[in-house]
């Protein structure tokens, strides 16, 4: 016999499980891109490590994206909210004042997900 409350519960734990990576991988992501965007006097040091770090974060969120498409809209969902998240780390990470950085978001999601698209010219 199936249990189905323990299955459902198992169910509800995975999906769980998945936004939250997905969230992580899409903050982490972000991070990166701020980084590279307003770290001038990191970049040349660390420019090709977050650049690594970006293709890998995309390509873990289009395998999660693979594996559960239902996720797509919970990606739009929460952009904003980890966009600002990523934003205060960055900050913070560059010993900013709060308000450092513009608060305003500079990139769209197709944009961060785009495996052609960086927020500036790199080599």
């Amino acid at each position: 016999e199936v249990d189905l409350d323990n299955l459902i519960e198992e169910i509800e734990s995975m999906g769980r499980s998945e936004r939250h990576a997905l969230k992580s991988l899409l903050t982490r992501l972000l991070e990166h891109l701020l980084k590279l965007t307003y770290w001038q006097s990191e970049r040349d040091r660390n420019g090709n490590h977050w650049n690594g770090e970006i293709n890998n974060f995309r390509a873990e969120i289009q395998d999660l994206l693979e594996d559960s498409p239902s996720l797509k809209p919970y990606l739009r969902e929460i952009f904003e909210p980890s966009y600002h998240t990523a934003l205060e780390t960055v900050r913070k990470k560059m010993g900013l004042s709060p308000g450092g950085l513009p608060s305003q978001i500079i990139f769209n999601l197709e944009q961060v997900l785009d495996n052609q698209w960086l927020p500036i010219d790199w080599e």
